[in-house]
């Protein structure tokens, strides 16, 4: 299983959860128990993988001949400008940029500021297809949430805009958190804004990234006492807790919150902030000994941390 860990890209809990779930391949087994992948079974994971990486749920491909894997994979690369690879073979989705990102983009602009909701569902449904997730997230969402922000400082868009935008973007956040995610991960984290903090883009886009990366997520909503928090992070074991703090910078009542938290937790379960007001509470982040991260890359590089089982401290 290591060997087709590191060939595949594919993590070894997500490898268990697809064959339990989905039963993508059916490895021999030797006679201690452990599993032997063909080069055949190994061709397929890639494919699977692949295939994944455009968007597409393992429901969607995991009963698909692997020819036709093959050819739908040629298909979306052709569609994508193709794949890169990491230095070990496996393949992986470009990040930050893509033409087609930035194609759908546009779109969906055009279709907010006509305030026209089922053309814009559609463009984003579209997208969520096409496109690998993390470049949906990076590329498209993150960008056009920015749009809508400041279009609302400039007032170029109404409040109609926003709730235009929302509905949608919510609908594709939340497919993408149900899509990716496997219930059969041993890795969870726990997603939420603290008490006071009613923006939830953030947590969603968090939400959605963990999935991507393999992870079982609980998402838990906006608003929630740190108490709360705490014990839904016991009860399912959690390795982390995420949170997204917006605004106010500075406040009080946030700070003791984040305190509240910290203590309630249970030991060892790391404790994430990301969000617009995050870097304001530097100074109490630090004191309990939570982590500060600037991006959604950031945030990607500390589950891989964290799924070696090494926590890092800033």
């Amino acid at each position: 299983m290591r060997l087709v860990t590191r060939r595949t890209g594919l993590s070894a809990d997500l490898l268990r959860a697809w064959e339990k779930r989905h039963e993508v391949v059916k490895p021999a087994r030797s006679k201690s128990g452990r599993r032997l992948y063909s080069d055949a079974d190994l061709h397929r994971l890639q494919l699977l993988y692949r295939a994944t990486l455009a968007g597409r749920s393992i429901g969607q491909v995991a009963e698909l001949p692997t020819d036709a894997l093959a050819t739908l994979v040629r298909q979306d690369a052709a569609a994508d400008g193709g794949l890169e690879r990491d230095g070990g073979g496996a393949p992986r989705p470009e990040r930050r940029t893509s033409p087609s990102a930035a194609r759908y983009l546009t779109d969906c602009v055009r279709a907010l500021e006509q305030l026209d909701a089922p053309r814009l569902d559609a463009i984003l449904r579209r997208a969520a297809v096409a496109l690998p997730l993390t470049v949906l997230l990076d590329a498209l969402v993150v960008p056009l949430l920015e749009r809508v922000g400041t279009g609302w400082r400039e007032g170029t868009l109404r409040p109609g805009h926003g709730h235009t935008a929302s509905v949608a973007l919510r609908r594709v956040l939340d497919g993408a958190i149900q899509g990716a995610g496997s219930p059969f991960a041993s890795a969870n984290v726990v997603v939420a804004t603290p008490a006071g903090q009613a923006h939830e883009f953030g947590a969603l886009l968090v939400a959605a990234t963990a999935a991507a990366e393999g992870w079982r997520v609980t998402y838990l909503g906006a608003d929630l006492p740190a108490e709360d928090i705490a014990e839904v992070a016991g009860r399912t074991r959690a390795r982390a807790v995420a949170l997204s703090v917006v605004h106010p910078p500075g406040d009080r009542a946030v700070s003791d919150e984040l305190r509240r938290l910290r203590r309630a937790l249970p030991e060892g379960v790391a404790l994430v902030v990301g969000g617009a007001a995050a870097a304001a509470y530097g100074a109490v982040l630090d004191e309990i000994g939570a982590l500060w991260l600037d991006d959604l890359e950031d945030f990607r590089k500390h589950l891989a941390t964290l799924r070696r089982g090494r926590r890092r401290v800033r």
